[in-house]
């Protein structure tokens, strides 16, 4: 299974070039979605197809080249069947990380785990029970580019496409969120944008919101404003205190999490500037 994925100004004939060249290779298309949008002119479009051997894939591959450069396209093409390769990040909390592992372990997620990374050791026997690598990467002294150099070692050496921040309390730097740009994914403890520093859910409270909510989004040096892939909210009343809206609300990260790792995974995420797409 193939996915190809392009995205380029919208202009005629881009459906049947690639329809044409796929069926011109003996490749069948077995999901197709596309998105015009009229505010930026742009195309988007994600074909999952199959060819009858290897030799098609790979004339394909370079047959479409010329169209990709007829259109200016940025484009992809990646093996479906292929699990990305996926480094977690965590601090102490372990809500997302048992989700993840479960998931992951249940293949209910095409996710390759190469590792665990966290500045804490708290977690580390939950992985190895998995018999994954954990790395602790702690701040010594306060040299926090000296850890983030650390993470950006492990990344590379475990061939990580995908950076997943199951709730790692450390704030990237401007530098590590451009170096995987569009890689790394947060879960935020909110329907962003929503109450920012400690105690967030004695904030709601406070203030009497009726939901609660978590937000999965791309990492980038503005803080918690990267583009939003996953959201999701439960309703609440005067009924719950904080203790009540927490379970509530990470049960609700867990879930949101996940559900970005899926789309990033199935290649269905397109970033459109300070947006996404998802086809």
């Amino acid at each position: 299974m193939n996915i190809l994925r392009l995205q380029c100004e919208d202009q005629a004939g881009i459906v049947a070039a690639v329809a044409t060249t796929l069926a011109n290779h003996q490749c069948n298309i077995e999901e197709s979605a596309q998105f015009h949008d009229p505010l930026s002119n742009q195309f988007f479009m994600r074909v999952v197809f199959s060819c009858p051997d290897e030799s098609c894939s790979i004339n394909f591959r370079e047959r479409f080249a010329g169209n990709a450069q007829h259109f200016a396209m940025q484009w992809q093409l990646c093996d479906g069947a292929a699990p990305v390769k996926t480094l977690i990040l965590v601090s102490k909390a372990d809500h997302c990380l048992h989700d993840l592992l479960y998931r992951w372990r249940s293949k209910h997620l095409p996710i390759d785990i190469v590792g665990v990374a966290s500045n804490h050791e708290t977690l580390g026997p939950l992985v190895v029970q998995h018999n994954l690598p954990f790395h602790h990467a702690p701040i010594t002294g306060g040299d926090k580019p000296a850890q983030e150099h650390q993470l950006i070692d492990i990344a590379n050496k475990t061939g990580a496409e995908l950076i997943v921040m199951a709730r790692y309390m450390q704030v990237l730097s401007d530098k590590f969120c451009s170096n995987f740009a569009g890689r790394v994914i947060n879960i935020h403890h909110s329907f962003l944008p929503g109450f920012k520093g400690a105690r967030p859910y004695h904030q709601a409270y406070e203030r009497g919101v009726k939901i609660i909510g978590a937000t999965a989004h791309f990492a980038t040096p503005d803080l918690d404003e990267g583009p939003i892939i996953a959201q999701d909210v439960v309703p609440v009343d005067h009924a719950q205190s904080p203790a009540a809206m927490q379970i509530m609300g990470q049960d609700t990260e867990s879930r949101v999490l996940a559900r970005a790792v899926g789309l990033y995974a199935q290649r269905r995420v397109f970033l459109h500037g300070k947006r996404t797409v998802i086809l």
